[in-house]
């Protein structure tokens, strides 16, 4: 073949093939970050995305940085927004990208069962499918007449050097750590703080961790959250779980829910809002409750495996969320000089 001929063919395949590319419908998408453990989510989107045909572009946060690098990802586009939802393991943060104008209204039909303590006035943002915090027990070096009721055993002498909170800078145990200043004042949450150093608690990098020292015997109880405690327990470990303070006067245990909602100028607003429609339903409460998270559905009607209990089989806090987010900043200075 002479090489003006090939050149010739080679050139109208390449005008084909770009012909083609320009002409193939694109697959249309919505961007998600999400802060929940892919291995929890990924069915979820799965679902979603067999049933609706639309793809879901998705980041996921680190372990390392569990909320707060997807958080800090959001401040840092919100000039070129480039998710349509956050779906986010907690609600503290949530409501601070809420204030700071970076989240944008849905009233999803989808919500309208969800009690209205787990949805904000202004509609930025939804809570489903929480967990709770609770005290992980190992059931061999804690006889079950001496189990842990309360947050304050952790500080009992009895106990010294056996019990375990999360070094609370990030995740869960951060807003853990918060909510504490707001249920027992400033100076009561100092000095629980302080009397966890005093009584030589370990403070593990996770709640993960923690829930396997407790598991492995190296110490005896602590705090973690009712999905991590639920992954020991599968593994035939001798663990048992208390919701604390659950006394006449006691603060009662916090629920966490995850929060899903709309970034403000979002690329694909329309397909954004269809998926958070889909995140809110009671199918997928059912799902996370069914699923290795055991995460408890905040609409009482929501079909769960029996181990799976929430209110008012125990009694939760009641939190003043503004007065956390509004002294975070404060709080966080005061838990990284106690911390770091």
């Amino acid at each position: 073949m002479k090489p003006n001929v090939f050149l010739a063919l080679a050139a109208l395949s390449v005008s084909a093939l770009i012909g083609a590319a320009l002409l193939w419908p694109k697959q249309e998408g919505v961007t998600l970050y999400c802060a929940v453990d892919d291995a929890h989510a990924l069915p979820i989107l799965d679902a979603f995305e067999r049933e609706t045909g639309i793809h879901v572009h998705r980041t996921f946060d680190t372990e390392a940085n569990k909320t707060v690098g997807l958080v800090q990802k959001l401040r840092e586009e919100r000039g070129n927004p480039r998710a349509d939802v956050f779906w986010n393991n907690e609600v503290m943060h949530t409501i601070r990208l809420g204030r700071e104008g970076i989240l944008a209204p849905y009233d999803s039909a989808a919500a309208n069962d969800i009690p209205e303590e787990f949805r904000d006035p202004d509609r930025l943002w939804t809570g489903f499918g929480a967990r709770a915090r609770i005290l992980i027990v190992n059931t061999e070096l804690v006889p079950e007449d001496k189990r842990p009721t309360s947050m304050n055993d952790l500080l009992d002498e009895q106990w010294k050097g056996r019990t375990a909170f999360v070094r609370p800078l990030t995740g869960t145990t951060l807003t853990h750590a918060a909510v504490l200043y707001t249920m027992l004042g400033n100076e009561g949450a100092r000095t629980w703080f302080r009397g966890l150093h005093t009584n030589q608690a370990l403070f593990p990098s996770g709640n993960g961790p923690l829930a396997r020292s407790v598991a492995g015997g190296q110490v005896a109880f602590g705090f973690t959250d009712t999905d991590d405690y639920e992954k020991v327990l599968r593994d035939g470990r001798p663990v048992a779980r208390v919701y604390p303070d659950q006394e006449d006067g006691g603060i009662g245990t916090l629920l966490i829910p995850n929060t899903v909602a709309l970034i403000k100028d979002g690329p694909r607003a329309d397909l954004g809002q269809q998926l958070i429609d889909f995140l809110l339903s009671e199918r997928v409460e059912e799902m996370l409750a069914h699923g290795d998270s055991a995460q408890i559905p905040v609409r009482e009607s929501v079909k769960r495996p029996a181990s799976v209990v929430g209110p008012p089989t125990f009694r939760a806090m009641k939190v003043d969320w503004n007065d956390v987010v509004d002294n975070f900043d404060e709080r966080l200075t005061e838990l990284e000089a106690l911390w770091r």
